[in-house]
């Protein structure tokens, strides 16, 4: 895999980066929505994948983007720094704990496409480790401190496993107040079986709402929804 990933207005160099730019930082990033986002927040922003793509999509949006591994961040920052929205982008090496309990801001939009092996094997890489394996204790983190750093109308967007996703489901805010208002079901044909869900997270509403989002039309072609939703990044659209 070629160390730098082309979009049509950007370029990712991904070499010390233990996650490469994936469909689901991809996905996440035009799948997730907020009108006219003034802040919003990247947790766990790896390579700067979803936060350029964002700084795209909203461009008049300022960007914060935390990493915990500071090679990641450091590569994070180059590639903000070598793209046209770098105005627009900051990069902060610190924990989303940490982050969380030192800032006072507040998000109309906060993403993050975090570790998802709760309690499961480690692997050989530190790093991969770092950017994949999380536990519980981690979402509890996001959700609840979201809730502190959340405009009125803002919205914390999560692209997870489905098992992971039921977990986070399940999980009770300190307030109380936050709770699910959409999950995207994400499939790669139309009769497979879901293997990605995106959650959005808000203050009030009604009962969530279940969509589905098919990446395939057919082995190797892609849908109609996924190459609308791309055709603004992929060169290959």
């Amino acid at each position: 895999m070629s160390d730098i990933f082309h979009f049509k207005q950007f370029s990712i160099n991904q070499k010390n980066c233990a996650m490469k730019v994936n469909t689901d930082g991809v996905l996440l990033a035009v799948l997730c929505n907020s009108f006219k986002p003034s802040r919003i927040l990247d947790i766990g922003t790896g390579t700067g994948l979803i936060s350029l793509m964002l700084a795209q999509r909203f461009d008049h949006a300022k960007i914060d983007a935390v990493e915990i591994d500071e090679s990641a961040a450091a590569t994070a920052g180059m590639n903000f720094g070598n793209s046209k929205f770098s105005s627009n982008l900051k990069i902060i090496s610190s924990s989303i704990g940490d982050y969380f309990m030192n800032s006072n801001e507040s998000y109309d939009m906060i993403v993050s496409n975090p570790p998802f092996f709760i309690n499961s094997l480690r692997s050989d890489s530190p790093k991969k480790d770092v950017a994949r394996h999380t536990d519980i204790d981690f979402f509890e983190t996001i959700l609840n401190s979201s809730e502190s750093h959340l405009t009125e109308n803002g919205s914390l967007w999560l692209i997870l496993p489905l098992d992971t996703s039921q977990m986070i489901k399940m999980i009770k805010t300190s307030k109380g107040s936050i709770r699910l208002q959409n999950e995207i079901l994400i499939s790669s044909f139309s009769d497979s079986v879901p293997h990605r869900s995106v959650l959005k997270f808000g203050f009030g509403g009604a009962e969530a709402l279940v969509q589905n989002f098919v990446i395939y039309e057919k082995q190797g072609v892609y849908s109609n929804e996924y190459r609308e939703l791309l055709s603004d990044f992929f060169t290959i659209f």
